[in-house]
C-alpha cells in the first residue's frame, strides 16, 4: 500500500499543504470546521505525522528532559506523571533522565539532553537537606524548571510545596476539633520538609495560646519500625497526647502499629480518651488500603506537574520572561482518621 503522505490528507480535506501543516503543528489561525476537516481525513487515511522529521527541518523540537533522582519517591512520580500527561496535551514529549549524582552523571545526562535536541529541562530537586541547586541546573543554558518539594534558592523557574501551611492547616484543624495535645512525628532532624511543616504546626500552636514541647516532636528516620518505635516511646511519656500529626506514609503506617502496641486505637473522637486522631501530609496508594482511612494534607502532584508543564512551555516559547517561583498549597483530605 502507498504510504500516506501530507498532500493526500490536504487533497481529502479540500484544503493547503500549508493549512494542514498549521493544524499539525497547532499553529495559525485556522478555523474549526477546517481543523475538524483536517483531523477527519487524517483518521480516515491513518496518517501519521513524523513529528521528528517536522522539527528537523523548521529546527524546533518537542522534546523535553526531565530529570528525577528517586522513583520510590511518591510525590516525584506521581509529578512526572502528571508532567508527561500534560505536555503531551501540548504536543511535547518527555525524554526522561535519572543521574545518580550531582556532579558527573548529572553532566552526562543534560549532555545526552543537548544531543537529542530537548527544548527545556524540567528538574526535579530531591535533596531536602539543602536550599541550593546544582550549579550544572543553575548554569544549563536551555529553559529551565525546577520542580522541590522544599524550598530551594535559585535564579531558575521554581514551583514548590507549601509545607508550612500544610503543617498549620493540620494542626488548626485539629485544634477546632478540641485537641489541645498534639505531637509530631517524623522526618529526620535535617530535612527541610520537616522544618518547613513544624513551622506550620508551632505557628497554630502559638495562635491558639499552646505550648510546643521538644518531646512532643521526635525525629526518626522514614521507615516504619523507627515510626512504631518512636510512637511507642512518645505515648508510654505522654499518655494525655490525643492527636500525632505523620511527617510521611511510612510515619503513618508505623504510627498506627505504635499506637495498638501501647493499647489505644486510632479515630475521630477527641473525648474518648483512649483514642488517637493522625493526619498524614502525602498522596499514597496504601493510605487508601488501611482501616481506619487516613485523613491528610495532599501533595497536589497533579497541579504541580500541570503548572511545570505550562512553565516551561511558556518558557519555550517566550525565553525572556522573568523567572517565576509558583508556591502549591495542599487540601487538607478529612477521612476516618481524624
Amino acid at each position: 500500500m502507498k504510504k500516506v503522505n501530507i498532500i493526500d490528507v490536504a487533497q481529502l480535506a479540500g484544503v493547503s499543504v500549508s493549512t494542514v501543516s498549521l493544524v499539525l503543528r497547532n499553529k495559525g489561525k485556522i478555523s474549526e470546521a477546517t481543523i475538524d476537516k483536517v483531523n477527519a481525513a487524517i483518521k480516515q487515511l491513518g496518517y501519521v505525522h513524523n513529528t521528528a522529521a517536522a522539527n528537523l527541518r523548521s529546527n524546533t523540537s518537542n522534546l523535553i528532559g526531565l530529570i528525577i533522582r528517586d522513583f520510590s519517591d511518591s510525590f516525584s512520580v506521581n509529578v512526572t506523571a502528571s508532567v508527561v500527561q500534560h505536555l503531551e496535551k501540548q504536543g511535547f514529549m518527555v525524554f526522561l533522565g535519572q543521574p545518580q549524582d550531582e556532579g558527573s552523571q548529572l553532566r552526562q545526562c543534560l549532555t545526552s539532553f543537548a544531543q537529542q535536541g530537548v527544548a527545556g529541562v524540567i528538574y526535579l530537586h530531591a535533596d531536602n537537606r539543602s536550599s541550593s541547586v546544582p550549579e550544572l541546573i543553575t548554569q544549563c543554558p536551555l529553559p529551565t524548571v525546577v520542580i522541590s518539594e522544599s524550598s530551594v534558592i535559585s535564579t531558575r523557574d521554581v514551583i514548590g510545596r507549601d509545607n508550612r501551611q500544610a503543617g498549620n492547616q493540620a494542626t488548626r484543624y485539629l485544634i477546632e476539633r478540641g485537641h489541645r495535645n498534639i505531637a509530631w512525628l517524623g522526618g529526620t532532624a535535617d530535612c527541610l520538609i520537616r522544618q518547613e511543616r513544624l513551622l506550620g504546626y508551632r505557628g497554630a500552636l502559638a495562635q491558639y495560646g499552646l505550648p510546643f514541647r521538644d518531646e512532643w516532636a521526635p525525629a526518626c528516620d522514614n521507615d516504619t519500625l523507627a515510626a512504631a518505635t518512636a510512637t511507642r516511646m512518645l505515648l508510654e511519656q505522654s499518655n494525655n497526647i490525643t492527636a500525632i500529626l505523620c511527617h510521611s506514609p511510612p510515619v503513618i503506617i508505623g504510627c498506627l502499629s505504635g499506637i495498638q502496641q501501647v493499647g489505644r486505637t486510632v479515630g475521630k473522637d477527641v473525648f474518648l480518651t483512649q483514642q488517637i486522631s493522625l493526619i498524614g501530609f502525602e498522596d499514597m496508594m496504601h493510605i487508601n488500603l488501611t482501616s481506619p482511612l487516613f485523613s491528610y494534607v495532599s501533595a497536589s502532584s497533579e497541579e504541580t506537574g500541570r503548572q511545570a508543564a505550562t512553565l516551561i512551555v511558556n518558557k519555550i516559547k517566550a525565553p525572556a520572561l522573568p523567572a517565576q517561583k509558583i508556591i502549591i498549597s495542599g487540601e487538607l483530605v478529612l477521612r476516618e482518621s481524624a
